[in-house]
């Protein structure tokens, strides 16, 4: 009797009986989602503050509008920003004076040039990012691209994935249009799925860019002179893991719960839709007053979830800048110190509110001043972005082991 391959051995063998419930609980990682390496990056173009009011009203050619003009400057005077970095300058409105007029078709050409900017700046900030944690690119399984310039298929996380050399087998994920709380978003997904999938290496890459959204002032539409008093454009990109692997990764944040609150009655305060001029955003007054008054509710909700007794004022924070007001009347109602939110100011003085990149910027600065001064003392914080919905995202961290030992 002739022998019988052993291909053909094992597939008449039975078996092993394995649950599904051993199966599962083999795929989850052992320990919490961590913080592993953090890059941020920023365009060229550099307007300071105190110059944007000229810079914008001339390129728009806007100059007969003295008034607006001038609100625009005090506006800028009083937002807590030094400077903003962006993709329009002179030689784009020369090239696209449709761009002005937000009445003329203007989002294909906006979107052309988007596709190829954004994922490339957020490219830079995520090859920082994986230089820093010091494993290669290929080793990354997961992507999370977010974005509100993203309005083609194949997207800028497919482009972003051939820039940076990940594998063909990498599981790509697009968050659009989540606005100022896209970060935190998308770093509560890299948490489900750095948890659920043991050896998971999960890279979040949030970039955005005001070009999509940039046009002259009209008179009685206030929302475009705020918007442009705030926001710039910028990348923020964060490799996220579970049981780091000893000899090569630092965590520097641990991740320890996450979760979203809606405000009620809320949801015509902030808006965002593509329109045949750009993308037109709405942000509604009381915003700030809304935030205040829903953000301790947030953070109790979030810690009576673990079952871990806080209080605010020892906690570090990493809050999403949307404008000073806000950070104001968030320290007034959880009655902060003038200093707790010191990181989160630092970004919005240097680089203005760069939408659901900029708590990333924050958790950044928040790691460098860890280094700098210490993290001695430090336990708990929390991160938390706002943007339409209006949706709060709220995760709780604690100072990982790679920066305590600094």
């Amino acid at each position: 009797m002739a022998p019988v391959p052993a291909t053909a051995a094992a597939a008449a063998a039975p078996a092993a009986v394995v649950s599904t419930h051993e199966i599962r609980r083999a795929q989850r990682a052992d320990g919490p989602a961590t913080v592993l390496a953090i890059g941020t990056a920023n365009p060229e173009t550099c307007v300071p503050q105190d110059e944007y009011a000229d810079f914008y009203f001339r390129v728009t050619k806007s100059e007969h509008l003295p008034e607006l003009k001038n609100k625009l400057r005090r506006i800028c005077n009083k937002s807590g920003i030094e400077k903003r970095f962006m993709f329009v300058n002179d030689d784009v409105m020369e090239a696209h004076p449709e761009f002005a007029d937000r009445h003329l078709t203007s989002l294909d050409a906006r979107v052309e040039i988007v596709s190829k900017v954004v994922p490339e700046l957020a490219a830079a900030a995520s090859a920082k990012a994986i230089a820093e944690w010091g494993r290669p690119a290929t080793d990354i399984t997961h992507l999370i691209f977010s974005t509100y310039s993203g309005v083609k298929a194949p997207g800028g996380d497919r482009l972003l994935a051939s820039l940076l050399g990940l594998r063909p087998t990498v599981s790509r994920t697009v968050l659009s249009l989540h606005g100022c709380y896209g970060g935190g978003r998308a770093l509560q997904l890299a948490k489900e799925l750095a948890e659920n999938n043991r050896g998971a290496r999960v890279l979040v890459a949030c970039a955005e860019s005001t070009l999509i959204a940039f046009y002259g002032p009209e008179v009685g539409c206030n929302d475009t002179i705020i918007g442009q008093a705030l926001f710039g454009d910028g990348s923020g990109a964060v490799i996220v893991g579970a049981d780091p692997v000893g000899a090569v990764e630092r965590p520097l944040f641990e991740m320890a719960f996450a979760s979203q609150a809606t405000v009620p009655d809320s949801e015509g305060a902030i808006t965002m839709q593509h329109k045949k001029g750009g993308m037109d955003y709405h942000i509604g007054g009381g915003v700030p007053e809304m935030l205040a008054g829903s953000i301790e509710r947030c953070l109790a909700d979030a810690f009576g979830a673990i079952g871990v007794a806080a209080r605010w004022r020892d906690l570090f924070w990493a809050v999403h800048p949307g404008g000073r007001r806000i950070l104001d009347l968030i320290e007034e109602a959880l009655g902060l110190d003038n200093g707790a939110m010191a990181a989160s100011r630092q970004v919005l003085r240097e680089y203005g509110n760069m939408s659901g990149t900029t708590v990333i910027f924050v958790l950044n600065e928040l790691r460098r001043r860890f280094v700098a001064d210490g993290a001695e003392g430090a336990d708990w914080g929390a991160l938390m972005a706002f943007g339409p919905g209006v949706t709060v995202e709220t995760i709780l961290l604690r100072v990982g082991s790679g920066l305590k030992g600094n």
